[in-house]
């Protein structure tokens, strides 16, 4: 297959940022808010009956891309700007209260906005055309379009890249068989379906995060799920009020910090515990990692609680099957642990990362290079040799958020210092990122 990677053109001046090792790593913090509920919250309240209020929205630049993106289809949505988050409130009148946008749809780089809004978009009476930055054109999007074209959608595409354009036409339900488990493509097709003529059965792999299947049961939608099948009607929402979570894949590079730290005992305030999202703390902990949850509790229809983290010596594992959609975003800071593990880790099953903002495997690999440590890259995974230590130096993020992040927390053990270029891509998904860092550095 083709691999990317994204880097600045020639010429262009590049921000950086040096980031030195620190002899101790602890404290507290509060998790930002959880980008995958946030974005669904503001989609499905937008396309539901009713007021909503939603707190603790994600500020993320992704998140920010979906409300510019649902105001420009007409939703009145309200906003309230806090420091690391904000308060939010849309007025929804279901498909019918969206109407044509005077512009195209600028997504910037959220794929996420993209997959789930395409459902949307694919179903309504208007022409739409959606379109972000040129990372996000670069992406593949066939996984989306292919069951769109199924339903029915007239949909043109840039060689099944965007921008994308949606023209009137009217959905029907399909059986869909899923190649390989996404939360992204299987919330695209139910939204989809959310505005077509008869019922959608979806068969996914493997069973992938279900944020969209809950809030759409707790919103009255015709929905039923039976373990790795969903079947869904063409429903009316009701708005419903929520407070996001924490998000745990914002956790995970705290979560490897803490454990390859020497010196190190954290406390991570408020995160979603969803069962199809800790896998991260599964992986971590059968690699030795001490971890344990306290405060445990239910928020908004999720699992939340707080999580303790303290230095650990880690081994290596398997990450295969199951368990690879429930970690997915989270394998590029897991590959940071695995190089600091007593042994080897094998990482199958995971092509997903080749379609994210960059080919996450490549560009992993491209830094465990440059770094002199030993591991094989696989067309699914990678397997890491352990038993290494992080050297510094400098790198590049490959406009790549969870890349930056990834380096930037092996830089609390790295012998020498570590430069990121174009570091402050962190914000797309986690604004403070940096100022975290130094505050647990401190």
């Amino acid at each position: 297959m083709k691999n990317f990677l994204r880097l600045c053109p020639v010429g262009v001046k590049v921000k950086m940022i040096n980031l030195n090792s620190t002899s101790k790593f602890s404290g507290s913090i509060t998790i930002p808010s959880d980008k995958s509920i946030s974005h669904r919250s503001a989609i499905l309240n937008s396309i539901a009956y009713g007021n909503a209020e939603i707190n603790n929205y994600s500020n993320g630049e992704d998140c920010l891309s979906t409300l510019n993106v649902l105001k420009n289809l007409g939703v009145d949505i309200k906003i309230d700007n806090k420091e690391d988050f904000l308060n939010i409130k849309i007025a929804g009148n279901g498909f019918d209260g969206l109407s044509m946008p005077s512009s195209i749809l600028d997504v910037g780089n959220s794929g996420t906005t993209t997959r789930l809004i395409s459902g949307i978009l694919s179903t309504l009476n208007f022409d739409t055309t959606l379109s972000g930055d040129d990372s996000l054109n670069s992406r593949p999007m066939k996984r989306i379009i292919e069951p769109l074209l199924k339903m029915g959608a007239n949909i043109s595409s840039d060689n099944n890249m965007a921008p994308l354009s949606f023209h009137p036409s009217k959905l029907k339900g399909i059986e869909f068989k899923m190649n390989v488990s996404s939360a992204q493509v299987k919330s695209c097709i139910m939204l989809a379906a959310l505005n077509s003529s008869n019922k959608t059965y979806i068969q996914q792999p493997s069973l992938s995060r279900d944020h969209t299947e809950r809030m759409l049961k707790g919103m009255g939608a015709k929905i039923k799920t039976n373990k790795n099948d969903i079947f869904i009607e063409p429903s009316k929402l009701n708005s419903i009020d929520l407070t996001i979570p924490g998000d745990i894949s914002s956790a995970s590079f705290w979560m490897v910090g803490a454990l390859i730290h020497p010196d190190s005992n954290l406390l991570l305030k408020n995160v979603g515990l969803n069962d199809l999202r800790t896998g991260i703390i599964d992986v971590l902990k059968d690699m030795g990692g001490n971890i344990e949850i306290e405060n445990h509790r239910i928020q908004a229809n999720e699992p939340v609680g707080d999580i303790r983290v303290k230095s650990s010596k880690l081994v290596g594992t398997e990450i295969s099957g199951e368990i690879i959609p429930r970690l997915i975003d989270e394998i590029p800071i897991i590959i940071v642990a695995a190089s600091l593990a007593d042994g080897p880790t094998i990482i199958k099953n995971a092509e997903e990362l080749r379609f994210k903002e960059t080919d996450r495997l490549l560009a992993m690999s491209k830094f465990l290079d440059k770094s002199n440590i030993k591991h094989q890259l696989k067309e699914d995974g990678m397997e890491i040799n352990g038993n290494s230590d992080f050297i510094g130096g400098e790198f590049e993020s490959f406009d790549d958020h969870r890349i930056a992040m990834s380096i930037a927390i092996s830089s609390i053990v790295a012998k020498n210092n570590t430069i990121i270029n174009n570091h402050e891509v962190a914000s797309i998904s986690y604004k403070n990122f940096y100022k975290h860092l130094e505050l647990l550095k401190t």
